[in-house]
């Protein structure tokens, strides 16, 4: 039986794919969804994948995501079925942490509002309302992997104080990075600007909401570029509306693209991007050539890196 490589364009390339996978005996195809053949053992893809499509897909053994998080994949399926998953755990932290940094920028100096004023006629250098400096901001980091500790090293650089919390680690291994260690609470009261840089799991669903706004300084700021429903938007907006927020910025929404259905929030001091804070031009070919080189490695018999799921035994 002949073995087939499927990609989901626009992000990887058949050109490009197939010379990373060159000698490896495999067709390699651009596919749209819904993604079916019995010839496919491997699937390098970006978006989600449900249990239907691994039941459309028999022979598959490997699938790689183009991401650093992997809660787009039922990866109990995978686990059911033995298929192997992997990500790319670490190709964007330079930019999601600039990414991170530049919001807070124009959090805190009013950049994208008094933007806004302008080009709806305005010429008004209070237009932001009451602005504050960067040196007098305490950043909390929610999650203190490889993207918090970038962000942590930017923000210090910059002068400003900053505090972590991580549940995975210990107050000795964050502060050995010159971060001050916190439980979350503490966090939250003792921050006036809080960036959230964790994966979205059971437990960390809407771990931002009414409650934890609540305890947060009034005139503070919230940063996500992590996944979007780790934020209550409801209980967001209306920390906006009330001015107990100052501001908000958000790289990452619970539904995405926005529909009708689920529109994308609005509000004067909230900045919405993309899902961009991963993209630069490098790290676009970082991941699909790392994404690629994971799905060979399968295909040669080795241990991939990134491994999320470890599946049957590979392929010979």
């Amino acid at each position: 039986m002949s073995r087939v490589v499927l990609i989901e364009g626009p992000l990887f390339s058949v050109d490009v794919v197939r010379d990373l996978l060159a000698g490896t005996g495999v067709t390699v195809e651009e596919a749209t969804r819904p993604w079916s053949g019995r010839d496919v053992v491997g699937l390098l893809l970006w978006q989600a994948m449900s249990d239907a499509d691994f039941a459309r897909l028999p022979s598959l053994h490997t699938v790689v995501t183009a991401s650093v998080g992997v809660d787009h994949i039922d990866l109990e399926a995978a686990k059911r079925r033995q298929v192997w998953v992997c990500h790319v755990p670490d190709y964007c932290v330079d930019e999601m942490a600039e990414t991170t940094i530049a919001m807070l920028l124009a959090l805190v100096r009013g950049t994208v509002v008094l933007d806004r004023s302008v080009r709806d006629g305005h010429w008004d250098d209070h237009a932001a309302g009451p602005l504050g400096r960067l040196s007098e901001t305490r950043l909390g980091v929610i999650g203190f992997g490889r993207i918090g500790r970038a962000v942590a090293l930017r923000a210090q650089a910059l002068g400003i104080e900053t505090w972590a919390t991580d549940p995975l680690l210990t107050d000795d291994e964050i502060a050995s990075a010159g971060v001050r260690a916190a439980r979350l609470t503490d966090l939250l009261k003792g921050c006036t600007a809080i960036s959230l840089h964790l994966p979205l799991t059971q437990q960390t669903e809407r771990l931002i909401g009414a409650k934890e706004i609540a305890v947060m300084p009034r005139g503070s700021y919230l940063i996500n570029t992590a996944r979007g429903a780790l934020v209550d938007i409801v209980s967001l907006i209306q920390g906006l509306d009330s001015g107990h927020l100052a501001g908000a910025a958000l790289d990452v929404l619970s539904v995405e693209p926005p529909s009708q259905s689920h529109p994308a929030p609005r509000h004067p001091r909230l900045i919405v991007t993309p899902h961009a804070g991963w993209y630069s031009r490098q790290s676009e070919r970082e991941v699909v050539r790392r994404a690629s080189l994971a799905m060979r490695a399968t295909l040669e018999g080795r241990r991939p890196q990134g491994v999320v799921v470890s599946g049957k035994e590979l392929l010979d």
